[in-house]
């Protein structure tokens, strides 16, 4: 069946694209097929057992006591998705692959020099989104290097998890047990909640869907848990990261009015690196309020630039709006899926007015 929608989805591609598309979308396909070669399900290797299928010949080493305790969590998780947070029941996150590098894969996000809209690049499946995925990074540099030359502002950015929307088994990957039990939740209550709900070429509606799916689950996956401490570090951290959030959206905004200013393009240049150093010395001050908490300190390790703002609100634009409504249903989550269905079927003017609205009477639609 996997094979087939392979076939399927790599038949849809090559009619898409033009000749010089091919090459990306083969290491698409043959990345996706690298991860359904090691992909196992969870149960079986905590029974140590032969995958389905393979003849006796076929040897996979057992997992370490601590992989497997990890992944016991994970089935936990998962299927607590399912019966608690109504989120689709199937193999995604039932099943694990092991890689042999640092990132399940890598997004390249580019900007013009002046402007904070991303680039964006349109797929059969997912529709337009305003990055190019790689799962080799050599790959997603050589890409880069070749925006650079056309002097856009670029970015390579790791990806902890994708979501094939369904079409394939998602796995929880080696990559992801180097994370808190808690991170590896809210990842699979985000990805799971992209199954949920996807609506094609729309990455902020469907981001920020995701994001208050996941923070609910947190929130509720914690409080069954009676694990009031990881319920307390969670929310510290949400505090944290919208504070940081706020942070970039501050600069985002000063910069959408510079680019929109009539200064030469010397001075705006100039304007822009001033700001960028602002940026700086402002986290050095929002991490002293922390008590030194330095976890977003890798992200000033880069060269920073638009595009590192360019994507900041897909994931928090229409969370306000997406709480409220789900607020408005009283916690009930199958009704607000409902809701945020609804949503997803208006026009995009007058959906994204509707979210932006955030007040509860203006984005409810369905009784």
């Amino acid at each position: 069946m996997y094979f087939l929608r392979i076939f399927l989805l790599l038949a849809m591609l090559m009619l898409a694209a033009g000749c010089a598309n091919l090459s990306y979308y083969r290491q698409a396909v043959t990345g996706q097929l690298d991860i359904l070669a090691r992909t196992r399900p969870i149960t079986e290797l905590l029974d140590d057992a032969p995958a389905a299928g393979t003849d006796t010949g076929t040897f996979t080493p057992p997992l370490a006591p601590a992989v497997k305790a990890r992944l016991v969590t994970v089935l936990q998780v998962r299927d607590f998705a399912t019966q608690a947070l109504a989120l689709p029941d199937n193999d995604s996150y039932r099943v694990y692959a092991d890689l042999d590098r640092q990132q399940v894969a890598w997004n390249v996000v580019a900007t013009p020099e002046f402007s904070l809209t991303p680039k964006e690049w349109c797929f059969p499946v997912a529709g337009c989104v305003p990055y190019r995925g790689y799962f080799s990074h050599r790959r997603a540099q050589q890409f880069a290097g070749e925006l650079r030359d056309d002097r856009l502002d670029v970015r390579v950015a790791g990806v902890a998890a994708y979501s094939t929307l369904g079409w394939f088994r998602d796995p929880v990957f080696s990559t992801q047990l180097r994370r808190s039990d808690a991170d590896i939740a809210a990842l699979i209550f985000h990805e799971l909640a992209h199954q949920k709900l996807y609506l094609r070429g729309d990455a902020t509606f469907n981001e920020s869907f995701a994001t208050t799916v996941e923070i609910e689950g947190m929130r509720r996956w914690l409080a069954q848990a009676g694990n009031k401490a990881a319920l307390d570090n969670y929310l510290l951290d949400r505090t944290r990261h919208m504070q940081f959030v706020e942070l970039l959206l501050k600069y985002r905004a000063r910069l959408e009015t510079l680019y929109a200013s009539p200064l030469p393009e010397e001075r705006m240049r100039a304007a822009k690196a001033r700001d960028f150093e602002a940026l700086r010395a402002e986290y050095g001050a929002l991490r002293e309020n922390w008590g030194g908490y330095r976890g977003y300190d890798t992200w000033f390790t880069q060269d920073l630039n638009n595009a590192h703002l360019a994507s900041i609100g897909l994931y928090h634009q229409y969370v306000p709006a997406f709480q409220a409504l789900l607020a408005s249903v009283h916690g009930d989550l199958p009704a607000f899926y409902r809701q945020a269905r609804a949503l997803s079927r208006l026009p995009t003017a007058e959906r994204a007015a509707r979210l932006a609205a955030v007040g509860v009477e203006q984005a409810r639609l369905v009784p």
